[in-house]
């Protein structure tokens, strides 16, 4: 299927802003709001507290009727450190695709759901047409939380969300939902010549890791089980260590950051518990001879899973959009979906252009194919709202 000369262009100028993790998203915002009144569309701008960064929504249609969300995030991950062989801010056409830093993760979809708001601007609307564009969703779904604050205020809600991460436009119904936590461990510092008379926190740390792969197994084997993921049961993972000053110095503290990855039917607290009471034992058995040993976990951040029924209206809409090509899948990777489902009330799935596989790495692509099928995706659903 061929894009739209539309929709790729507006591709080209959102890989132009370098809206990275954790920098301002402003430009990019403030260019698709310009964009939509261009047409004849309002937007509404939920900032954050520094007012460095914006979630956009936007309605086309009636409303009082209930229509469908579309909704994607506005970051991009770093470029730093990768062999990228052409400017990753500056779209670049060939072989058939698009290359650029968020080609496929995911302003590609962003910018077939503009040509689509605009489509739909242009006709007449019995159910709405919804947009919503996050920022900082990378880090763990960190802005879209402010809109979804506001959005339960409106008149009447969306019957549905399509989050367009990159599926290959298959219909993702389910990921894991995500814990992020860091557990300092409290020790004695002293002269490394003396060390048996402190109490290494770095030891403290290590026991604790050991104790996290215990949890693990325990999680493997009588866990909860979804042999639709490629891993089909919850996960913990170390993902850093930071401890020590120098060689010669008992460290007193060393913090590790781990994660939990669950399945929608695992309870994260339950996991966490269990961690926490492994966590208990060490400590106590620490204090025994250093009343000043502690660990305390605490949690950074966290989002739900998704687990969309395969029966539900929601999903029957979207196959009927996409007719004999529709496959249902769950994917690897956390969303926004879970928060739409567990803010709004209302069925999420996952469907958008371009392969995950190609998501975060040097020479980030998508296919001219893939925004296509997006293209002539987004066209049914518009029509199906007239």
């Amino acid at each position: 299927m061929s894009a739209s000369e539309r929709s790729i262009g507006y591709l080209n100028r959102l890989i132009g802003f370098q809206s990275i993790t954790r920098e301002s998203n402003l430009d990019l915002i403030e260019w698709v709001s310009a964009e939509l009144r261009l047409h004849g569309i309002a937007s509404r701008l939920v900032h954050d507290d520094s007012g460095r960064k914006a979630n956009l929504y936007a309605r086309v249609g009636p409303e009082d009727q209930a229509g469908i969300m579309l909704s994607g995030h506005t970051d991009v991950v770093p470029v730093a450190g990768q062999p990228w062989t052409s400017d990753p801010f500056r779209a670049l056409q060939r072989d058939g695709a698009i290359y650029g830093r968020g080609a496929c993760d995911m302003k590609g979809y962003i910018a077939c759901a503009l040509s689509a708001m605009i489509d739909a601007s242009e006709a007449t609307l019995q159910r709405p047409l919804h947009l919503a564009l996050s920022y900082d969703e990378e880090i763990g779904c960190v802005g879209v939380r402010r809109l979804l604050d506001v959005l339960p205020a409106m008149r009447v809600r969306p019957t549905m969300c399509i989050i367009g991460e990159p599926t290959s436009m298959r219909i993702g119904l389910g990921h894991k939902g995500k814990a992020a936590l860091r557990a300092l461990c409290c020790g004695t510092a002293g002269h490394s010549a003396l060390s048996p008379r402190f109490l290494n926190a770095i030891h403290l740390a290590a026991d604790l890791v050991k104790s996290i792969q215990s949890v693990q197994e325990q999680v493997r084997q009588s866990g909860a089980m979804d042999s639709d993921y490629d891993i089909p049961y919850s996960t913990l993972h170390v993902g850093h260590i930071d401890g020590g000053k120098a060689l010669n110095i008992v460290p007193e503290q060393c913090a590790i950051d781990f994660e939990i990855r669950h399945l929608a039917q695992d309870d994260p607290d339950a996991i966490l518990g269990a961690v926490q009471a492994k966590a208990e034992r060490i400590r106590d058995a620490a204090r025994e001879n250093f009343p000043e040993a502690d660990i305390v976990i605490e949690r950074l951040n966290s989002y739900p899973g998704l687990n969309t029924h395969p029966t539900v209206q929601a999903v029957r809409f979207v196959e009927g959009l996409l007719g004999d090509d529709a496959t249902r899948i769950k994917v690897a990777f956390g969303t926004e979906g879970g928060l739409f489902e567990q803010k709004l009330g209302i069925p999420v799935v996952v469907c958008g252009p371009g392969s995950i596989e190609q998501a975060h790495k040097a020479d980030e692509f998508i296919e001219l194919s893939q925004l296509g099928a997006c293209d002539e995706f987004l066209k049914k659903l518009v029509g199906s709202l007239c």
